[in-house]
């Protein structure tokens, strides 16, 4: 009699469980949105220079985005997190993205950018392509 009551208790502690758990995805989903590569639900990626706008969201390194990507110094966002307008288009220097052979140094998440690189003036800043804020190639 004792182990019928064990496995009962052990059975109804593992639907319970199981119960729990699916009522909290669930919930996350429905209410935050989806997760994108262990970021949480719906939480943009903190980098300090903006993250690339495709999956995983990577955090890009200084000198990828263009001035136009920034306002006031805060990025405006990418792929699910942009804030930008409708009709937005922004230089970026793909010679800083892995998909095109990138090898070099990138911030990563929760690094703080660097106060001596000003977002507003990029003098080095050499845009070659033309994203508009999802991510996608435009003219």
């Amino acid at each position: 009699m004792r182990y019928l009551r064990i496995a009962g208790l052990l059975a109804v502690c593992m639907f319970c469980a199981s119960f729990a758990n699916a009522q909290r995805v669930a919930v996350g989903i429905g209410v935050g949105g989806p997760v994108y590569a262990g970021y949480g639900y719906g939480d943009a990626p903190a980098c300090a220079y903006g993250y690339y706008g495709y999956a995983p969201y990577a955090c890009a390194p200084y000198g990828y985005y263009g001035p136009d990507w920034f306002v006031g110094g805060v990025f405006i966002g990418a792929g699910p997190w942009f804030h930008g307008p409708d009709n937005f288009h922004g230089h970026v220097n793909n010679r800083f993205d892995p998909q095109h052979g990138y090898k070099g140094p990138a911030p990563n998440k929760g690094d703080k950018a660097d106060p001596a690189n000003h977002f507003d003036k990029i003098s080095h800043f050499k845009g070659n392509e033309v994203h508009d804020g999802h991510g996608h190639v435009g003219h």
